[in-house]
């Protein structure tokens, strides 16, 4: 996996009244489990005189983590079903919303299942989708007799540093697309012949792409 899809800004979208009831759907892309509550508690406030509040995020790279809250509907009603749209276009580090305001009449299990799902999809389909690049950090601690070897690395892997600082030895940080960082650092080791230090760091998401 080289790559995942999330979305690029926040996004806001109502639907049509469904029996007098309002649902109000927002999109967000997240990084970790501390924003997205800390936006969930933030529409809470705003929207502090709805019924309820509910949503579901997918969140990491692999997007394997997860989390889903119904707020006081029906189990099963609301939260999963908002997850299920996300997961339907394939989304990760993505955070929906739907607020709804009870309108005075009831909508059954199945009302409400499709209500918040038809929330969840109409936002979604207008947010404006990303490709992430899965990349990882390499930073590499060279000396000066070794610059031309190292530039001569950077020029056939097309790399430009994101941090540089400069001493004694010269230090640069990169953000390697994970299928090459391995290669890349034994390129810098072959080049140098094992002078430069080297440390490959975690994936994370690197360059975005507009969908």
């Amino acid at each position: 996996m080289s790559s995942f899809l999330g979305i690029d800004a926040p996004c806001a979208h109502e639907i049509e009244k469904i029996k007098g009831s309002r649902f109000l759907g927002f999109a967000f892309p997240v990084r970790d489990e501390e924003e997205a509550l800390a936006l969930v508690a933030e529409k809470r406030k705003q929207f502090h005189d709805a019924r309820h509040w509910c949503w579901a995020y997918r969140l990491g790279i692999q997007g394997d983590r997860f989390r889903y809250q119904d707020d006081g509907e029906p189990s099963g009603t609301a939260g999963l079903p908002i997850l299920k749209e996300i997961d339907a276009r394939g989304l990760t580090d993505v955070l929906v919303l739907v607020v709804r305001y009870f309108g005075g009449t009831k909508l059954g299990t199945g009302g409400l299942a499709r209500a918040y799902a038809q929330a969840a999809r109409e936002v979604l389909e207008r947010a404006a989708l990303v490709e992430v690049r899965i990349d990882r950090p390499v930073r590499v601690s060279f000396s000066y007799e070794d610059t031309s070897a190292v530039q001569s690395v950077l020029h056939r892997f097309q790399q430009q540093a994101i941090e540089a600082t400069y001493g004694e030895r010269t230090e640069l940080l990169f953000s390697v697309p994970s299928a090459q960082a391995e290669s890349f650092a034994q390129a810098l080791r072959d080049a140098t012949s094992n002078r430069a230090q080297i440390q490959i760091g975690p994936e994370a998401p690197g360059q975005r792409t507009p969908r």
